[in-house]
């Protein structure tokens, strides 16, 4: 178990140290936030919609904690490259105790991330239906950040170089992100978007702080649980598997 807190303290104060890596990681969100929520506000109201910053919200934290916990895979290329990968799997500890060190530090920063986003949506106008609802909102904002940081890691896991990895990223982040109902509602969709939406981790996720945050519901409060939970439980298996097998 000390080897756990140590990965997930190590990755905590990686994060911490790198306020490039904070400012730029805030940029993207930020600017989505910014240009969509005010952008497309007026045309969101005159269809009857309600405030767009207010349905916008809730997803641009829900892209941040999935950009942030995929990409903490990365990490483990560089331990790769420079050693200290080699040097943490050759301590005397089950490899599953530090599989879970790094994908819990992972997913703590992407929470973080998400807690700074909320803040910023609050700055902007953004208003939850009660103010208890943000803690509430964790539950999901760590089960997305849970089940993405397991997935980084897998990939992470088996892929070696960071060209790869960064391809797999582009063609699997990007629609997981699209698809989620992040940016627009996942109403009268046809039927093969319908499924497609339907089978995308991330839109349980948007819809489980979306609701809990503004009482908008797609899936509902124990679907949205229930299939992300079951998520965290899967890919943190898988994660663990593929990661003992690492050769170095």
């Amino acid at each position: 178990m000390a080897a756990i807190y140590i990965l997930w303290l190590r990755e905590l104060k990686r994060y911490v140290r790198s306020r490039v890596q904070i400012v730029v990681s805030l940029g993207q969100p930020t600017l989505y936030l910014l240009a969509l929520g005010f952008g497309f506000k007026p045309v969101f109201a005159k269809a009857g919609l309600g405030n767009y910053l207010d349905f916008v919200a809730p997803g641009v934290v829900g892209m941040t904690v999935l950009f942030s916990s995929v990409f903490s895979g990365i990490a483990m290329l560089f331990d790769r490259q420079f050693g200290f990968l080699k040097e943490t799997l050759v301590a005397p500890v089950p490899r599953i105790y530090i599989m879970i060190g790094r994908t819990l530090g992972g997913a703590t920063v992407a929470m973080i991330q998400g807690g700074l986003i909320l803040i910023f949506c609050l700055i902007a106008g953004f208003r939850p239906q009660h103010w208890l609802a943000i803690p509430a909102a964790y539950v999901f904002v760590a089960l997305i950040a849970i089940v993405f940081a397991a997935l980084g890691t897998s990939i992470g896991s088996v892929i070696q170089d960071m060209q790869g990895f960064q391809l797999v990223m582009n063609f699997l982040v990007l629609p997981i992100f699209f698809l989620s109902g992040a940016l627009y509602p996942l109403t009268n969709l046809g039927p093969v978007m319908k499924v497609v939406t339907h089978i995308d981790p991330l839109a349980y996720g948007v819809d489980g702080l979306r609701g809990v945050l503004t009482a908008s519901w797609r899936f509902g409060y124990q679907m949205d649980l229930m299939v992300l939970t079951i998520l965290a439980v899967v890919f943190l298996s898988a994660g663990a598997w593929l990661f003992s097998r690492i050769q170095l």
